[in-house]
């Protein structure tokens, strides 16, 4: 499947499209590709709110987007990789048989399919700011829990990480 089809397939069975991708193995280039490109889309979601605030401030639009930028796209990749560590430790520690791999690939995973509402969430912040923003930004964390959870459940119990089917 591409990687679009996967994204709009997690949304239906997270656990099923989770199983699959973890039975491809251990690819950490596939799992960094998939936090990037989800850093990057998520700072392009910003764009329409920094450009509401640069025009209603009077900032320059580039310098408006240099701390977003910074923001999503050199320091976030860094901070999900120490909190891939932690929810390994942490699952391990309530009786997951995975590596941390699994870890990496249930976050990086569920943050990438999630992308698509940050985008929303960033397009209504940026033309229609109220409620809404606030609606998105709820469906956004209920999708990306929902699929973080799922992809644990399999990481660690499940799947073919957790019971050594698959050379991870």
């Amino acid at each position: 499947m591409s990687v679009t089809q996967d994204m709009v397939a997690t949304y239906r069975r997270p656990g099923q499209v989770f199983t699959r991708l973890s039975s491809m193995g251990q690819r950490e280039d596939r799992a960094l590709f998939w936090l990037i490109a989800g850093c990057g889309l998520t700072f392009v979601g910003q764009w329409p709110r920094i450009s509401r605030e640069a025009v209603t401030t009077g900032q320059d639009f580039t310098e408006a987007m240099t701390g977003p930028l910074m923001a999503w796209v050199f320091f976030a990749p860094l901070l999900f990789y120490v909190l891939a560590g932690v929810l390994h430790l942490i699952v391990r520690i309530i009786g997951g048989k995975g590596k941390s791999y699994g870890a990496r690939l249930a976050l990086f995973w569920g943050f990438f399919a999630s992308v698509p509402l940050l985008l929303l969430h960033g397009l209504t912040e940026g033309l229609a700011p109220g409620k809404g923003v606030t609606a998105v930004g709820t469906l956004w964390v209920a999708a990306f829990f929902w699929f973080l959870i799922s992809g644990l459940r399999v990481a660690y119990w499940t799947g073919p990480l957790a019971t050594g089917t698959v050379d991870a």
